[in-house]
């Protein structure tokens, strides 16, 4: 497979430069290629240029065979496809074999959120005079405030904090920027935690650092570290739920959209660059649901049959 290794190296360094890929998409793109790669090499085929629809639906066929899920296969087929593209572009072939091929659909399962009174159980639980507890909190209600990544939360940087206007300046995915408000619950929670618990932990540390969260030893805290002090969160609060970092973004996008928030707005809070990612957050709780079907169907509540007793008296 050597021959083919000149061609995914240019792709790759294209997804680098060009694309400001993660090095988290550019895993998956080498992954998907050397599963691709390898089923040329036991096909017998050593030109890109040679694949037909004939071999892609072998390759297929072999996907589906170990028993992948839709969206593995689809993410794999769209990573070949850009890859030829890319090939095309730099004219190493005449045509891209993968234009035509259907994706397979993959359901979309609507993403888990929690309700208020689950929310407010685990704002309860911190100790507000303890600095492991300041930064808890101030953890949690920025998660929930602004519906960022835990990993745009833990590369935080206290520059990044504008309090003065109450925004945040964060560095997403794929070396996107954007800016974040967010309000009075955690900018209380930030400005306590930034101006009392975080010197004390820094105190314990031989070192100075401009993340805003730190670890109980005064170092930056990790991503990991994160999700370990939500679950301790969790227990304290006793739920029965499975809460993670992410689940907070979801509860914040679902919460937004619920309370009347646009699509468009929840997109660029959100980081998305695609506004299908966030049509996945379009489903409404029950209870919204019905206090929307009660309060807009002209037959659902008594006011419209007051109304049309007012009309008949007349």
């Amino acid at each position: 497979m050597n021959h083919f290794k000149k061609s995914s190296e240019a792709f790759i360094e294209y997804l680098q430069i060009e694309k400001n890929a993660s090095q988290y998409t550019v895993k998956y793109y080498l992954n998907d290629l050397e599963t691709f790669f390898a089923f040329l090499y036991q096909e017998g085929i050593d030109n890109l240029q040679e694949v037909n629809y004939q071999e892609i639906r072998l390759f297929l066929t072999i996907l589906y065979d170990r028993k992948l899920s839709r969206r593995s296969v689809s993410r794999k087929i769209s990573s070949i496809r850009s890859f030829y593209k890319f090939l095309e572009r730099e004219d190493q072939v005449t045509g891209n074999p993968f234009v035509n091929v259907t994706l397979p659909k993959a359901s979309k399962p609507i993403p888990s959120f929690l309700y208020m009174e689950e929310l407010e159980k685990l704002f309860e639980v911190n100790d507000l005079s303890d600095p492991v507890g300041q930064r808890n909190q101030a953890i949690i209600e920025t998660l929930y405030a602004t519906g960022i990544r835990v990993s745009e939360c833990q590369g935080m940087l206290l520059e990044d904090i504008d309090f003065t206007i109450g925004t945040m300046f964060i560095k997403g995915k794929g070396r996107k920027e954007r800016y974040i408000p967010f309000g009075r619950f955690a900018e209380v929670a930030l400005d306590t935690y930034i101006n009392d618990g975080r010197n004390k932990l820094l105190d314990k540390a031989n070192s100075s650092t401009n993340s805003v969260f730190l670890n109980a030893r005064g170092a930056p805290l990790t991503s990991r570290g994160m999700r370990l002090i939500l679950n301790k969160i969790v227990e304290k609060a006793a739920l029965t739920v499975h809460v993670n970092p992410h689940k907070l973004r979801h509860t914040f996008a679902t919460h937004m959209l619920n309370e009347g928030a646009d699509l468009r707005t929840v997109q660029e809070l959100l980081g998305h660059e695609n506004l299908s990612a966030t049509q996945i957050y379009t489903h409404v709780t029950k209870d919204r649901l019905r206090s929307v079907y009660m309060n807009s169907h002209p037959r659902a509540s008594d006011k419209y049959s007051d109304q049309r007793g007012d009309d008949s008296g007349s």
